[in-house]
């Protein structure tokens, strides 16, 4: 992540493993299918999805740009992203969406809590109409709940980029470090704001 000075002195001691190639992508098993989002800083949306019932896998990389084999280091016209696996028997995708957009806020059209910029910005990639129309139902109504216009974007899919290694379950391998950086960006107040009593 292109991150202000308190996430990146999270990452500092991790910049020698930046080389480390990105974990090899694996097909999905038969009945498993996979939703990517944007959500800002790419390391809380995939921890935060992983607890998710039903959700088998999340892996972050980079999606909706137009440069091949974006970096970390050189992703610009693309989003911080995650990619789900979830089973369709245990949690649909209205329901995954639903759960992403409570670990966000939709209402910032300049990116999420102390991560602002272009690649912050949040979205919802569809891979068919059925998403779509399913997507852009939640969006009305986190619109309608929040008495607020939603900044989110539906975006038709495009390729997800698998992030560096060193990115991948990142809040799991660094919690120590991870939880740094969640405390001194005040997300968890920041979402208690956004969605109280909601």
């Amino acid at each position: 992540m292109r991150l202000p000075t308190l996430a990146a002195m999270v990452l500092a001691p991790l910049a020698l493993a930046g080389a480390a190639p990105a974990p090899a992508e694996t097909p999905t098993a038969p009945g498993l299918r996979t939703a990517v989002y944007a959500g800002g800083c790419f390391w809380s949306v995939e921890h935060e999805l992983e607890a998710l019932p039903g959700v088998a896998d999340v892996v972050v990389g980079y999606a909706g740009g137009t440069r091949a084999n974006p970096t970390y280091q050189n992703h610009a016209g693309h989003l911080e992203a995650v990619r789900a696996t979830y089973d369709p028997k245990k949690i649909s995708y209205a329901q995954l969406t639903e759960g992403f957009f409570r670990r966000i806020d939709p209402t910032d059209d300049r990116g999420q809590f102390c991560d602002q910029g272009p690649s912050y910005r949040t979205a919802v990639f569809t891979a068919s109409p059925e998403e779509k129309a399913a997507a852009e139902q939640v969006k009305a109504r986190v619109a309608r709940l929040l008495g607020r216009p939603v900044a989110t974007e539906i975006r038709p899919a495009s390729r997800f980029w698998m992030g560096e290694a060193y990115h991948q379950d990142f809040a799991e391998k660094n919690p120590a470090r991870y939880n740094a950086y969640k405390v001194g960006c005040r997300r968890e107040a920041a979402l208690r704001a956004v969605w109280a009593g909601r």
